[in-house]
């Protein structure tokens, strides 16, 4: 009785208008008594979810947005502070299990690279408990610390997420073209205000850390040159567009911030290897070409590189740095010490460098592969370089696959970008962040490098999908 009771109360549209009117006025009265910014920025975010339930596809772009284009910082009361982009991939991926669990098939799309990166994340999660176990008691730490470790593995977990929501929402060609076109529109533009100094000063204030980091620009001209050279069907503006990006990264990375070497470094892997992969005529040349950039004109590139002073600054105390990373990590070298846990181990006694001595060092690796060694021992090295492996062979199956259109330069992108994250992660231009050092904020480059590596796993699945049907096709005839 109660309940045909209130379904005519809806159905009345007198009633409805009543209700709505009443809830406004409701609304109204709580936001003139107590005004906030959360208050209007519940609906909006209640909004979003919805249409992200409904659409769970549009996250992907609204991820590019928040990470180049929304600086905002969220304090959390410890050393670590968090951004939207950092809060939107779990939400996203949350998003993706609630629809999956609908369609009642809650599992990742097929790939090499799933078990070593789940492998990964388990390691490092069984590095913390170890750690946290055999946690030597001489070594301080303050309460929060296990937040602090938490949040690095996080950063490893976001990082793995943000890579399956690609490969698992965007189930054909045309949707990554899409998502690719989006991002080197916003990171294109970027790039080429970045060239005009009156108008980039005022846009500035509106983009992230991410800008200053080698991966947003790794990201872009892996992409934007991928497409130049091996889309033949790209548009003349698309040419003209993407050409100009490339100049302006060129110009970033050589002339800008030619002091930063991990700027330049990465930029030139890509660019070569893109060279190699398109041009294999020439390859006997780029081996000359690489030969004597080590030997004949290394003192050049060293020169350009800052040379001696660069060198006595930040080249040598990085080795003492990491050294002293490799040291105290002894204690455990099978699993590590833990996420983050080498800092207060590492802090325990001062360092010196040449002159310098520091009493209360605040200690990076400044090498990524050290730092994960540190955090996981030989266990988490090992399932990482399972997964970067399995990821290389996914892209070089993928270039027998598609070797003309978006797609080929897509993968052969993937794969430039990917020899780039190998070599940059030697000279601390973070793949997989530190916590204690650009943590969640540098998060926010990273995470595109992790997005678009995840367009590889959307390849795969949809040329296996291809070869399905194809099967199926011939058996049928």
């Amino acid at each position: 009785m109660i309940t045909h009771s209130v379904q005519r109360v809806f159905e009345d549209k007198r009633w409805r208008t009543a209700l709505i009117i009443l809830g406004v006025l409701v609304v109204a009265f709580a936001l003139g008594h107590r005004p906030s910014p959360l208050y209007l920025a519940l609906p909006v975010a209640l909004a979003g979810a919805l249409i992200l339930l409904r659409y769970p596809i549009l996250g992907l772009p609204l991820m590019i947005v928040a990470a180049l284009l929304v600086p905002i910082e969220l304090s959390t009361g410890t050393d670590v502070s968090l951004n939207p982009v950092a809060l939107l991939v779990p939400v996203l991926f949350g998003i993706w299990v609630l629809t999956r669990m609908h369609h009642q098939d809650l599992r990742l799309a097929p790939s090499l690279t799933t078990k070593p990166l789940i492998f990964f994340l388990l390691s490092a999660l069984l590095s913390f408990f170890i750690g946290t176990l055999i946690w030597d008691p001489n070594v301080p730490k303050s309460d929060r610390f296990p937040i602090v470790q938490m949040a690095q593995w996080a950063l490893f977990v976001f990082s793995a997420l943000a890579f399956w929501l690609v490969g698992n929402l965007i189930k054909s060609e045309l949707n990554l073209k899409r998502l690719t076109a989006f991002f080197l529109i916003v990171a294109g533009t970027l790039s080429i205000l970045r060239m005009v100094p009156p108008i980039w000063n005022m846009v500035e204030h509106f983009t992230t850390f991410a800008l200053l980091r080698a991966p947003f620009w790794m990201a872009l001209v892996a992409l934007a040159l991928g497409q130049l050279i091996f889309n033949t069907a790209l548009s003349r503006r698309w040419q003209i567009f993407l050409a100009l990006a490339v100049v302006g990264v060129f110009i970033y990375s050589f002339v800008g911030q030619a002091e930063r070497t991990s700027n330049w470094v990465s930029v030139g892997v890509i660019v070569y290897t893109l060279a190699w992969l398109r041009f294999p005529r020439f390859r006997t040349l780029f081996i000359v070409a690489a030969i004597l950039g080590a030997t004949v004109f290394f003192p050049i590139i060293y020169q350009f590189g800052g040379g001696d002073a660069k060198w006595d600054e930040s080249g040598a105390s990085r080795l003492v740095l990491s050294g002293r990373v490799m040291e105290v990590s002894l204690r455990n070298p099978i699993t590590g010490l833990g996420p983050a846990a080498y800092r207060p181990y590492a802090n325990t006694r001062p360092l010196q460098y040449g002159l310098a001595y520091w009493i209360n060092p605040q200690i990076n690796s400044h090498n990524n592969y050290v730092d994960l060694f540190s955090q996981t021992g030989i266990v988490g090295l090992i399932f990482y370089f399972w997964f970067i492996v399995s990821l290389f062979r996914v892209g070089f199956r993928l270039r027998k696959t598609y070797r003309t259109g978006f797609a080929a330069g897509y993968v052969n992108a993937m794969v430039a970008a990917l020899a780039g994250v190998c070599v940059v992660m030697l000279l601390l231009d973070w793949f997989l962040p530190f916590v204690y050092n650009v943590g969640f904020p540098g998060f926010q480059a990273s995470v595109l490098l992790w997005m678009f590596l995840g367009g590889l796993v959307s390849l795969e699945n949809i040329a296996r999908q291809r070869n399905s049907a194809k099967v199926d096709a011939s058996h049928v005839a």
